[in-house]
């Protein structure tokens, strides 16, 4: 009996506290193929039998895992598949690959924050290239909406300082939004320093900018070598030192989810 139950909810998982984060791999509803959890979303039931993200997977209840992509979650809602694998009646909105968008991107913004508040953020043209020239940089941003003349002169400043592999370059929130996360005006570009808060907004932006797939990743002038390298982890979670010695110290090698 344990043993059919596990086959029909095979779909499905048993609960956060029983989902290890590491090393345990999960199978996409929609496509049936297994992935590992980074690229993939968690739902499970709130109130009244709706389906929610959860983007941290720490939500209780029994879990259905979808690829990570807006267009794989709007297939699931489509298709009933919720409804199919946790066997009951559920209440899937049409919006809710809106909202996981949503989510993600309130998500990385918090992570750009927090980022700013340790002291990891620096903003203006001018310093902006100061803090590439130095060598401090772990990525570049620029505003959705800024000007594109702007975003392709730090470009060449930053491929000239760490070669074609460079830094990511992420374009995908606007100027106001960056001004919110970061409580300053005007704020068209910004360098990020090696941290472990910049690796946490790393990890953020890389999830939105899959989700969303590669027309929409808002790169500034690399829109597929963006993706590719915010979909690599080596790209993401390189070893940093505080002070930017991009691993030719102890540094560090951690994983944020």
């Amino acid at each position: 009996m344990v043993v059919e139950a596990r086959q029909e909810l095979g779909d499905t998982d048993a609960g956060p506290q029983a989902t290890p984060h590491v090393g345990v791999e999960r199978t996409c509803a929609v496509t049936r193929q297994t992935r590992h959890p980074d690229e993939l979303i968690r739902f499970v039931l709130g109130p009244e039998n709706a389906v929610v993200p959860d983007l941290k997977r720490k939500l209780p209840g029994r879990g259905v895992w979808v690829g990570l992509s807006k267009s794989l979650v709007a297939q699931a809602v489509k298709k009933q598949v919720f409804a199919r694998a946790l066997k009951e009646r559920v209440v899937a909105s049409a919006d809710l690959p809106d909202l996981v968008e949503r989510l993600m991107r309130r998500d990385a913004l918090q992570a750009l924050s927090m980022a700013n508040k340790v002291g990891l953020v620096t903003t203006g043209f001018a310093k902006v290239e100061a803090a590439i020239n130095s060598g401090a940089v772990c990525a570049l941003i620029h505003a959705e909406d800024g000007a594109a003349d702007g975003k392709r002169k730090l470009g060449q400043v930053l491929r000239r300082k760490f070669g074609e592999e460079s830094r990511p370059e992420i374009g995908a929130f606007t100027v106001d939004e960056l001004d919110a996360a970061l409580g300053r005006g005007n704020v068209v570009h910004a360098a990020l320093a090696p941290g472990s808060a910049a690796k946490v907004f790393l990890a953020s932006s890389r999830r939105f900018a899959v989700y969303r797939g590669d027309e929409e990743a808002g790169a500034p002038s690399r829109g597929a070598d963006l993706t590719k390298s915010l979909t690599t982890n080596m790209a993401l979670e390189q070893d940093f030192n505080a002070d930017g010695t991009n691993g030719q110290g102890p540094g560090t090698h951690e994983r944020y989810e």
